[in-house]
């Protein structure tokens, strides 16, 4: 404890913690400062039992409920984030700028990301304006702009405490955005629950409920730790004969993207959610209700959260580990895969072994996303209404991250002093 202690207090670590901690303290100030002109007694009594309101609070927290500053969060950065990632992929010119330009295009693919981010964030405020219409004192076009300019200043703001957290602090700003947001809401959810459970007499219910989650969390830190460790020989190893010893690996992870194909899934089935409050044609109603969690048949919805969970992952595995580039430095450093020639045998060897990985790492995390929802279906059970699978999975493997960058970061501050 003492050499830790020793390690955090060294100039660098320090700065991070408290970075982190003040622009997550300020994020959730934010939340609680209201847009004027709004009748938010009025607005929180008639949305009070909303199930598509309580889902958008997951990322706000709460401030989409109390129509604060930071209402929209961070989902318009990570849709913005999801538009980008997917472009880089399929759009030449964005792909070679990412690829080739280094710095600079990283850059340039950040400033753009901004600008969708900006975009969206306009688009989004512009219809919460006009859906608390009922609840507002003077609604005229002077309010609709205020408002707008409001929320879409508030998230321009979270949007800039993300990218601060994630340069100058510890962890992935958006994740952790999210998850302190998740944390914030439990106090209320345990204050809740056992009123609930005393008049629904559903003590037998929690148990269950609450020995599904404790499965789920061992399953998300065995999804989030496994890895597939393959050999790696140098050539000098190979011509002593000493492939026995000293033997370097190559560690694949099961889950190569982290938590971040749930967020992005779930942000991206935020969308279907927002737009129901802006709509009342009975049909878009009806399409939207499909790929909404508060739609009168989730079954849709879980099907479709499934399978963008099992795309993500793979779309994260392919952004996090390019096999050929692995192929080329192993190569490079002239060391080799027993058994596998170097070059294309390499490369093929590698991304197959990703595929099967990536599989299973994807199918596993779809399965603890959806399984917890199916069962509450099936049996009415809703005693952690409020804590779904969905912000489960994003704690744990919100602080698992965290936690690994921390060890990183100490282990790289230790290294650095043994050089010195």
């Amino acid at each position: 404890m003492q050499k830790l202690r020793n390690t955090t207090e060294k100039k660098g670590i320090k700065e991070r913690i408290i970075t982190t901690i003040g622009l997550l303290v300020l994020s959730r100030l934010g939340t609680f400062i209201p847009v004027p002109g709004v009748d938010h007694d009025a607005f929180y009594e008639s949305i009070a039992n909303n199930p598509i309101v309580s889902f958008l609070n997951i990322f706000s927290g709460g401030g989409f409920a109390s129509i604060g500053l930071f209402a929209l969060g961070i989902v318009p950065y990570i849709n913005a984030s999801i538009i980008m990632q997917l472009g880089t992929t399929s759009i030449s010119s964005l792909e070679k700028l990412q690829k080739e330009e280094g710095e600079t295009g990283r850059q340039k693919i950040t400033q753009l990301t901004r600008y969708i981010a900006l975009f969206w964030a306009l688009v989004q405020s512009v219809g919460i304006s006009f859906w608390v219409r009922p609840y507002v004192f003077n609604w005229d076009l002077y309010f609709v702009l205020s408002m707008s300019l409001a929320l879409t200043t508030g998230s321009m703001l979270i949007m800039w405490f993300s990218e601060q957290i994630t340069e100058k602090g510890i962890g992935n700003g958006p994740s952790l955005l999210i998850f302190i947001n998740i944390i914030s809401g439990l106090p209320k959810l345990l204050q809740q629950n056992p009123a609930s459970v005393a008049e629904t007499n559903q003590l037998t219910e929690l148990f269950i409920l609450a020995g599904i989650f404790l499965l789920m969390i061992v399953g998300i830190i065995f999804v989030q730790e496994g890895t597939r460790r393959i050999p790696i020989v140098s050539a000098r190893q190979l011509g002593q004969g000493k492939t026995q010893t000293k033997t370097s690996y190559l560690p694949l992870r099961l889950n190569q993207g982290g938590v971040m194909p749930i967020i992005f899934a779930s942000a991206l089935l935020v969308l279907p959610s927002y737009l129901m409050q802006l709509t009342s044609n009975q049909t878009v109603l009806n399409i939207l209700s499909l790929f909404s969690p508060a739609g009168p048949n989730k079954n849709t919805y879980l099907i479709f959260y499934f399978f963008l969970i099992l795309f993500f992952s793979y779309f994260y595995a392919s952004l996090v580990l390019n096999p050929n580039d692995v192929s080329q430095n192993l190569k490079k450093m002239e060391s080799s895969i027993p058994g596998v020639r170097p070059g294309k045998a390499t490369t093929d060897y590698l991304q197959k072994t990703l595929n099967r990985l990536t599989f299973l790492g994807a199918l596993f995390l779809a399965l603890i996303a959806v399984i917890p929802s199916i069962i509450e279906s099936i049996t009415n059970i809703s005693t952690f209404k409020g804590l779904g699978a969905t912000s489960l999975l994003i704690l744990v493997g919100v602080a698992i991250d965290t936690s690994k960058q921390v060890q990183t970061y100490l282990l790289s501050k230790t290294y650095e002093d043994i050089m010195k």
